[in-house]
């Protein structure tokens, strides 16, 4: 199963000591149980639950990571601009012209 976060894919990629020592002190930094960490590692891909951002931050910077690239799903999203362009601001209606 593909997990929406690349925790467990991390954590995996470590020796055994290391793995351990991190397990038992992410909940502590993340500010969250073991049982809460261990739900985020598990989040299925398709899932709309989700870690809160603060969370996904401290992982990616504990692990070395870029901003997103703690994500198996990619984010998409357009510039401002380019929904300003398509719908540009209409001129409003004059309500006491007759």
């Amino acid at each position: 199963m593909t997990y929406k976060y690349k925790i467990e894919e991390f954590l995996e990629n470590l020796p055994v000591k290391q793995n351990k020592i991190l397990v038992n002190q992410i909940p502590e930094i993340l500010g969250v149980s073991y049982n809460t960490f261990r739900n985020y590692c598990k989040i299925p891909i398709n899932s709309k639950k989700d870690m809160p951002y603060e969370c996904v931050r401290k992982l990616e910077i504990l692990f070395g990571m870029t901003q997103g690239e703690l994500t198996n799903v990619p984010t998409v999203g357009e510039h401002y601009m380019e929904l300003v362009k398509r719908n540009p601001v209409r001129k409003e209606m004059d309500v006491f012209s007759t």
